[in-house]
């Protein structure tokens, strides 16, 4: 019976070892996949302060061609609230796990990661995860 204690003791260190690793996999999942054509859509609304064609023109906000993957500031034409340098002070990569909270609410965004309250001049807010995803999903082939 030793033997087969000793299995039943290795059997169940596996199965948790897999269980483990398959709950880290979901969890640096994004939580949903966007669609590229509704964000297209959906930038409609963006469209009153940014563009985001290729040499678009800044407008209250800046171009978002080929925003995605770049490190904060990386426009050096537009000028961003005191409240975004601060943050990027700290440093922050637009990726998708920025965007998701950044779309959500800007302010609580840059607040969070300067370490203080601070205000973004992006006052619009994407309340929908779907939505974001979507939109997120657009500006990663933006580009």
């Amino acid at each position: 019976m030793f033997l087969g204690d000793q299995h039943m003791r290795v059997s169940r260190l596996a199965i948790a070892a897999l269980l483990s690793a398959a709950s880290l996999a979901f969890a640096a999942a994004p939580a949903q996949a966007g669609d590229a054509a509704k964000g297209e859509k959906l930038m409609k609304k963006c469209g009153a302060c940014h563009t985001w064609d290729q040499g678009g023109k800044k407008k209250v906000g800046p171009n978002l061609f080929g925003v995605y993957e770049q490190n904060c500031g990386h426009n050096a034409e537009f000028k961003y609230s005191d409240g975004y340098h601060k943050a990027c002070e700290k440093g922050f990569k637009i990726d998708e796990a920025m965007l998701m909270e950044y779309l959500a609410d800007a302010s609580a965004y840059l607040s969070g990661v300067a370490g203080e309250k601070v205000k973004s001049k992006m006052t619009f807010k994407l309340k929908k995860e779907a939505d974001r995803a979507d939109v997120i999903e657009f500006l990663k082939g933006n580009k």
